[in-house]
């Protein structure tokens, strides 16, 4: 509960959504941490851009962004990892696992569930899984998920991702915004994906294709996220429109909490109670008792909505006696020429997949 609420706070200082004094002091302090924050990204960068990270004997594709939060990258990660997987080609995944220490993070748990037949390894030093995964697991590809400020493991092709909703992550590096790396990093990107691209009008889209091309020269790709299925733990499932005009509860923990609700505005449901949680947020038994009071309260029926990557960590079919369904998601990549060229990225990097 205090995680949940004090999460809402910070995203409502560094929006600028709140407002007065004690706000704009606060945001004055956070600004002067972000100016030592971005000493050290640059640093950091000078020091890997003379002495490059470890390079395996097979193709490493990092999938990263430029901010803190959820810009789609575990859909990402699935997408790349299927293509490979589809034409013959053994990947492994790479994640760090943040907040895994307890067994597979939420990340993990989606992918098993959606690729079990591709191996993913968590760990903080992704150097050593690297060698695993070559040399244990006979990878032939490796997918480094949230990798683009990784730089301890060489790669041979960044994508980046950045979410139209909100590209830049309020135009400050953190903590005074959501930026990990000054938006000139993107010139290490081999290729960009701008996600939720749908969220966003096209003079939205237009400004921020004029500045990735100030950095990136690669293949800029617009993308959506697709509503796939509803799914309940009890196996039952349901087209994405299924509560199209019911009253609906829903709860997520995400980094782009407000991406969600716009789906389930965009599937047309009317949404009666809505909270939110901290990205990657461990659900105790304490947010259990919590949640099952929530839907106490809630009007006989309704049932109650969140996303897969919520409710691998959960594992219930009902709150209170109200059913419990996730939503599926997929990335759609928009059909042009910079799609075709980011397959022939990958056709050149690794020769026998067809370009």
């Amino acid at each position: 509960m205090k995680s949940r609420k004090a999460h809402g706070r910070l995203l409502d200082l560094v929006s600028g959504r709140a407002r007065g004094p004690l706000a704009s002091f606060a945001r004055g302090g956070l600004w002067l941490a972000s100016l030592a924050y971005g000493l050290g990204t640059r640093w950091r960068d000078r020091t890997f851009t003379r002495h490059p990270g470890f390079r395996p004997p097979v193709p490493v594709i990092s999938i990263g962004n430029l901010t803190v939060g959820g810009t789609g990258k575990t859909p990402t990660v699935e997408l790349i990892a299927r293509s490979l997987r589809d034409r013959g080609i053994r990947p492994v995944i790479l994640s760090r696992g943040y907040g895994s220490e307890s067994g597979p993070n939420d990340e993990a748990l989606v992918l098993e569930d959606n690729l079990p037949d591709v191996p993913h390894l968590q760990s903080p030093d992704r150097v050593a899984i690297a060698q695993t995964a070559v040399e244990e697991l006979e990878a032939e590809a490796l997918i480094l998920d949230d990798g683009f400020q990784h730089r301890k493991l060489a790669r041979d092709l960044d994508i980046v991702l950045i979410d139209a909703t909100n590209p830049w992550g309020y135009g400050h590096l953190l903590p005074r915004g959501l930026l990990r790396e000054p938006v000139s990093a993107l010139g290490r990107a081999g290729a960009v994906i701008i996600t939720r691209s749908a969220q966003a009008d096209a003079a939205t889209l237009s400004t921020i294709t004029a500045r990735v091309r100030k950095y990136c020269a690669g293949p800029l790709i617009e993308a959506n996220h697709i509503p796939l299925q509803w799914h309940r733990e009890s196996g039952e499932t349901a087209v994405p429109e299924a509560f199209a005009g019911q009253r609906v509860a829903a709860f997520c923990g995400l980094g782009n909490p407000e991406s969600f609700r716009q789906t389930l505005a965009d599937l047309k449901t009317d949404v009666i109670a809505w909270r939110t949680y901290p990205d990657h947020h461990n659900y105790t038994r304490a947010d259990v008792d919590d949640l099952r009071t929530w839907a106490q309260a809630l009007p006989a029926d309704t049932p109650v909505l969140t996303t897969q990557k919520d409710v691998v960590k959960l594992r219930l079919r009902d709150l209170a006696g109200h059913a419990l369904w996730s939503l599926r998601i997929g990335l759609q990549l928009r059909d042009g020429p910079a799609t075709t060229q980011l397959h022939e990225l990958l056709g050149r990097l690794i020769p026998t997949v067809d370009a």
